[in-house]
């Protein structure tokens, strides 16, 4: 697969899975399901982007794993902001 039909499939994933947050958010589903969905959704789509778009996956280990050490901290900041709104 070249790269521009790699990047390429991996924009249509990206578009598929931000489509698929605007459903869930427009469908009447509980806030905890919906807001569980929303940020694993978010959660893979930052994985892709970082991975393939900033070329982690290409890097070595130490740098992916510092990159992945702030994802998720700041995926802890989001959870703990939203439990304050409730």
């Amino acid at each position: 697969m070249t790269k521009t039909k790699l990047y390429a499939a991996i924009y249509v994933i990206l578009f598929v899975m931000a489509t698929a947050q605007v459903l869930v958010e427009l469908a009447n589903v509980a806030y905890w399901t919906g807001f569980a969905a929303i940020v694993a959704l978010s959660f893979v789509k930052a994985l892709f982007v970082a991975g393939y778009y900033q070329h982690l996956r290409y890097e070595p280990r130490s740098v992916a794993l510092v990159v992945l050490g702030g994802l998720l901290a700041a995926l802890a900041l989001t959870l703990a902001a939203s439990y304050s709104i409730l």
